[in-house]
Formats: structure tokens, sequence, C-alpha cells
């Protein structure tokens, strides 16, 4: 069986829209490859994540991944010291741009600081309005309803999977690790297709003794399967930046390897035709190497 890799790019912020979105576009185009690009479409608080200091591993990763390299200084501070622009408003020119280009679309969040760091302690009331806040500004860019998100963080819980259900999603991508599922959660079973990140992110790995930047791209072809879908997921403020150059050089060697490049809602639709051989999981909060604090992902 030829092994199959989809991308998904998270925008998480204002910069990265305006700069590391165009370029990732521009990149996949180069190579001929497909992508999912999900956005943040309300206001860029990224300043106000300090309040993680209190996770575990964040610091570390702090210290390793060169944020302030990555995401800049005027990044950092919005929300706090500098009004949120609204991402939405600001870019909806390069959004539709990528749509434009045949690329697949769809919602990371609205604000990414608050869904990423709150939304576990949000009501279903709250976080009903988060997400029709999104798919709100998702149809005045788009003209039409979103048919996918994928949450901010990787956090995931029984209220937000509601939610989705009531939006009539295609599928979600929330969840770390393992093959594409439904979700269930203190006994209820959720409808929405999961399909989850398979692989380690470009900030997981980086500045780590055991993955140099001479190592990562073929640290990544070992870890694809043939047997089930490989999902990377990458970041417009990394590999369409600071690090686009070892992004390029991971494309090359995919392609040059024969790995097949997929849309993931291509895969959705083919794996929905067999509904009934989907398997019901349930979802759990759990820690990821190389990640502070806890991700959604499928019990093993």
């Amino acid at each position: 069986m030829p092994i199959r890799l989809a991308l998904k790019v998270d925008v998480d912020t204002d910069r990265g829209t305006r700069l590391g979105l165009p370029n990732l576009a521009a990149d996949c185009r180069a190579a001929g490859i497909p992508a999912c690009f999900l956005f943040s479409l309300g206001p860029d608080q990224t300043g106000r994540a300090i309040t993680r200091i209190f996770r575990p591993g964040f610091f570390k990763k702090v210290s390793r991944t060169s944020v302030v390299q990555i995401y800049g200084i005027r990044a950092l501070l919005n929300g706090t010291l500098l009004p949120a622009p609204h991402i939405g408003r600001r870019h909806p020119e390069v959004m539709r741009a990528v749509r434009d280009a045949g690329y697949e679309v769809g919602i990371h969040c609205y604000n990414h600081y608050r869904w990423q760091d709150y939304v576990q302690k949000m009501s279903l009331e709250a976080v009903r309005a988060e997400f029709a806040a999104a798919r709100a500004e998702f149809v005045r860019i788009f003209g039409r309803e979103a048919h996918t998100a994928g949450a901010a963080g990787w956090q995931s819980n029984a209220r937000s999977r509601e939610v989705y259900d009531e939006a009539g999603l295609l599928y979600a991508s929330d969840t770390r690790n393992g093959s594409p599922f439904f979700p269930r959660i203190d006994g209820r079973v959720f409808k929405t297709l999961e399909i989850p990140s398979t692989l380690p992110t470009f900030d997981e790995l980086l500045g780590r003794a055991e993955y140099p930047d001479g190592r990562i791209v073929a640290h990544y072809l070992s870890l694809l399967r043939p047997d089930q879908p490989n999902v990377l997921t990458i970041h417009a403020e990394i590999e369409g930046m600071g690090k686009r150059d070892l992004f390029r050089a991971l494309l090359r060697a995919c392609i040059g390897s024969g790995i097949q490049f997929m849309r993931l809602d291509d895969l959705a639709r083919e794996l929905l035709a067999n509904r009934a051989t989907i398997p019901v999981r349930d979802q759990v909060l759990a820690p990821v190497d190389g990640r502070s604090g806890l991700v959604a992902t499928q019990a093993v």
C-alpha cells in the first residue's frame, strides 16, 4: 500500500496569517500537493498565553523553541500591552486567496487564546457562542459554512463535540495519535468523524538534542505508516516562516520517497462511505511528548 499523508495547517496569529499563510500556500502549490488550512478568525490575544507558565513543561518548551523569534515581539504583546488585532477583519483577502487556489479551508477557532486556555472550563452555552462566532466570521469571509474544524491546542471535550455535531461538520481534527474514529466521552458517542493528527509537530521536536534540524526530515519519514492515514499538523508561524526551508526539505523528501498526499475532506468522504467500519473510541486528555499540558487523544 502507498503511504498516504495529509497536511493540516493551523493559522494561529495575525502575523502568521499575513506572512506565513501565503508562504505555505505558495510552497504547497509549487510542490503540487494539497493541504487543509484552518483559520483563527477573531481577535489575536497571543500575548495572554503567558498565563500558561504554570503548565507542566511550558518553560522547557519556550526555552527550546525560540518563541520570540517564531512569533515576533509584536505578536507576543497582542492582547496585553497592544490591542488585539481582529484577524478575520484584517486579512479576508489572504484567506480567500488560499480558497481560490483550490485548497480546503476550515475553522481553527475564533479566539485562539480563549479556546486553548479556557474551553475545558466553559459551559456548553459559552462553547456554543465561541464556535458560533467563528462560524459567522467564516461565512462572512467565504460565503458558506465551514465543513471542518480543528481545535486550538487540541483542546476538545463533550461540550465542543456537541457543538460540532450541531454544526453538521463533515469531520473534525481535534485530537492526537491513532486512526480515525467516532469520539465517545462519558459514555456518549458523537457523530462527527474525528481524523487525528498522527505525527509530532515541528515545535515538539525543535531544539531537542536528539532532533537537530539535520535529522528532522529523516525522523518524519521514519514515522510514516502504510496501515493508516498519516496527518501532519503544521503552523503558519513556524513552517511558513522561520522553518520554511526545513519544511520545503520535508516536502521534497516525501515526494522523492513516493509519499501520496491526500486532502482531508477526500479522506473523510472515503471513510464515511463505509461508516459502519469506523470504530468508536473513548476520547481523553493526556500528555504528548514535547508539548506542555494535556491534549485530546483517543484512549489506548
